[in-house]
């Protein structure tokens, strides 16, 4: 990780951008996905899992046998710790479920909002090198607690033993087992783009939504940031998974640094970020990430986001709160004394995980919060998935006789100094047939 002392802060923008892919070809090779599928449906689907995947499924849609045989192949232990995982998120998101009050506005004038569930929404899970089937509960419990009438889900089959083929073109068990807990049955063994243009347009086999929500490679984030121009709702626009992490004197450097890995990990493309003020916090840390670095399983994919991470020391709590803001992180810890004063500070980030004994890693799995987040800067203007993100808010209005001769000459001369006429002569229409009675 690069180390910079006491940045300046005229060279934050530059010293916070996240890593750049090259990415000049993405959008027209996903745009011709996007065309096929649109164009050629079912055929087109399988014809780039075929070349992506390696395998070309006979049916695109997981059956119920495939469901049955994978709740068998999930172990209890596991099954468990998804239920508990389940409950939690649950708990959290139901109580985001609130009606609200009629507020009469003026005498007569009775104005409310509703919330009405989104009716078809599609499900993007990940199933590559980290079959993903936490996010699973994140997206299908708050659709559920919402009220959407379908919800389908799309991931990508896998395979573990390329040269045998043994469970080619196969999804996940734990993906299948979570996705039954969570009362989804529409589940379809598509990944990438491919999968995002079947949700999107429909297909003879996949259904069309209203709105796709999931994380994904950069091919399903273009397809996703494609369809969107096209009018399809996406959650929001997302990219590599990445935390920041401001730990002063008090923090234990074993703790930053498995907490850096934990989203090292995810993928080489990710970018983590420790602010202190402490110097032998960063030599403490450095130490600790080469230490458990070699304990991971991914330590490739990890050491090569570490290469596009930051240490920044900085002069005081102060100075780092407004660093990290700039930043506007998917994650921030504060691993410091009086953390959750300084999380009063906080005006941009995703999530925000409070002290020394609060890791990210709960809440990509347990606590209840959802991991689905906005990344890349996107926490400044975007929030994270919740019940809302699956509902419409409509509003209601009605007026009685006392409201609308309250109202009127408000609306009529407002109306007349825009020269919207017809607006007015609304009004004044149903003021005079009151008027007559």
């Amino acid at each position: 990780m690069q180390i910079i002392q006491f940045p300046p802060r005229e060279q934050w923008t530059r010293l916070l951008q996240r890593p750049v892919l090259d990415n000049s070809d993405l959008e027209s090779k996903v745009s011709d996905i996007l065309k096929g599928v649109k164009q050629r449906g079912d055929q087109a689907v399988r014809e780039f899992t075929e070349r992506f995947d390696r395998f070309c499924p006979d049916t695109l849609e997981v059956s119920k046998a495939e469901i049955e045989e994978a709740i068998n192949l999930v172990s209890p232990e596991l099954q468990q710790a998804i239920q508990q995982a389940k409950e939690n998120i649950e708990k959290f998101h139901r109580i985001q479920i609130r009606n609200e009050d009629v507020v009469e506005t003026m005498p007569g004038v009775y104005c409310w909002r509703k919330s009405v569930a989104i009716e078809k929404v599609g499900l993007y899970i990940p199933g590559g090198s980290a079959p993903l089937f936490s996010t699973i509960l994140m997206l299908a419990v708050p659709a559920r607690l919402a009220g959407c009438r379908e919800i389908i889900l799309c991931t990508p089959a896998y395979y573990s033993d390329i040269s045998s083929g043994a469970n080619r073109g196969k999804v996940h068990p734990a993906v299948l087992y979570t996705a039954w807990l969570s009362g989804i049955t529409r589940i379809f063994k598509i990944g990438g783009a491919q999968a995002i243009a079947a949700m999107a347009y429909g297909t003879a086999s996949v259904p069309s939504v209203d709105k796709i929500f999931g994380p994904g490679n950069q091919y399903v984030t273009c397809a996703k940031m494609l369809i969107q121009k096209q009018g399809i709702a996406i959650d929001m626009p997302a990219g590599p998974s990445e935390v920041a992490v401001f730990a002063d004197e008090t923090a234990n450097s074993a703790f930053v640094a498995a907490d850096l890995l934990s989203q090292a990990e995810h993928g080489s493309d990710s970018q983590v970020v420790l602010t202190t003020t402490s110097p032998e916090l960063i030599e403490d840390v450095k130490a600790e990430l080469e230490k458990q670095l070699h304990l991971l399983s991914r330590r490739t994919l990890a050491g090569n986001s570490l290469k596009n991470s930051k240490m920044f020391l900085v002069k005081d709590r102060a100075e780092a709160m407004d660093l990290l803001n700039s930043y506007a992180p998917e994650h921030l810890i504060l691993a410091c004394k009086d953390a959750e004063e300084l999380a009063e500070k906080v005006i941009n980030a995703g999530s925000v995980f409070i002290g020394h004994l609060s890791p990210e890693s709960a809440g990509d799995y347990a606590s209840g919060t959802n991991h689905t987040l906005p990344t890349n800067g996107f926490a400044r203007s975007y929030s994270g998935v919740s019940v809302d993100s699956f509902v419409k808010k409509i509003t209601f209005q009605q007026l009685t006789q006392e409201g609308l001769q309250n109202i009127s000459t408000t609306v009529e001369r407002m109306a007349q100094a825009e020269g919207l006429d017809a607006h007015a002569r609304a009004v004044k229409l149903r003021r005079e047939a009151i008027n007559k009675k």
